[in-house]
């Protein structure tokens, strides 16, 4: 069956005012949201761009995170008398862990799109930077709490066997709490996932991005934004099961 030629028959009836059935209508839509003019590589496109933003992000909010974390578990760690440099850098993070916690994302890139990069005209690099210093914030108290919860004579131990803080923490201490907090990383990492879709807000262009463009152009928003939601619930699904893989075989690795 020429499925295009149905198409442009059923359009014609509808543009003269001729009543379409449920399936008519169904087909008539559907048709012109994903297939007309190869309409499904921009949602292809999308969900690479997609994929590249939580990718980087994520790299800067577990890096970001990760420092964040080590300093402010440095601090809180001191015995005796204090480091007073160590209190200001921990203050500093304080402010930044609890104003970006604080304030909604969606704020955020309007302050870092139109204020601080108001002059860029890279929105997509704009927004990934944005959702990577919100991750960051997330990740910092996720790990910061991983850390913390370790037995403290896991580092009386290995300051005992005559390693520096240091190489106490990166050889002893972190492995344990990554095992720890892998699974609020992996909540994170699926929220960063869907939080890219905000980032349209500031004309980056991703997965909602290019469903926005189709609906500005056939005036009909059901089957890009169901598209759109169908494509993310995907995306979804595929990282926990991939995480739920890689949370077994951590588990299987403690039982040897």
């Amino acid at each position: 069956m020429d499925w295009a030629a149905q198409y442009e028959q059923l359009s014609e009836l509808a543009s003269a005012g001729g009543g379409l059935s449920f399936w008519q209508d169904f087909f008539v839509k559907f048709y012109q949201a994903f297939i007309v003019n190869d309409r499904w590589k921009l949602y292809i496109g999308g969900v690479g761009t997609t994929l590249l933003v939580t990718a980087f992000a994520l790299l800067l909010g577990v890096l970001l995170g990760s420092v964040v974390a080590l300093l402010r578990t440095a601090h809180d760690q001191q015995k005796g008398k204090k480091n007073p440099l160590l209190g200001l850098i921990n203050l500093l993070l304080r402010i930044y862990v609890t104003v970006i916690r604080g304030t909604p994302m969606m704020v955020q890139l309007l302050i870092m799109g139109m204020v601080i990069f108001s002059s860029s005209r890279n929105f997509t690099f704009v927004g990934t930077l944005t959702l990577g210093i919100n991750s960051g914030a997330y990740v910092s108290e996720i790990i910061r709490g991983g850390l913390m919860a370790v037995d403290s004579g896991q580092m009386e131990a290995g300051r005992s066997l005559g390693l520096n803080y240091m190489t106490t923490m990166i050889n002893i201490i972190i492995p344990q709490a990554i095992k720890a907090v892998l699974p609020a990383l992996g909540n994170e990492f699926i929220i960063l996932l869907k939080d890219t879709s905000l980032i349209t807000v500031i004309g980056g262009k991703e997965l909602l991005y290019a469903a926005q463009g189709i609906m500005n152009r056939t005036y009909e928003a059901m089957f890009p934004l169901l598209g759109t939601a169908v494509i993310y619930l995907f995306l979804v699904m595929i990282f926990t099961w991939l995480l739920g893989i890689f949370e077994r075989r951590l588990r299987q690795s403690d039982r040897r």
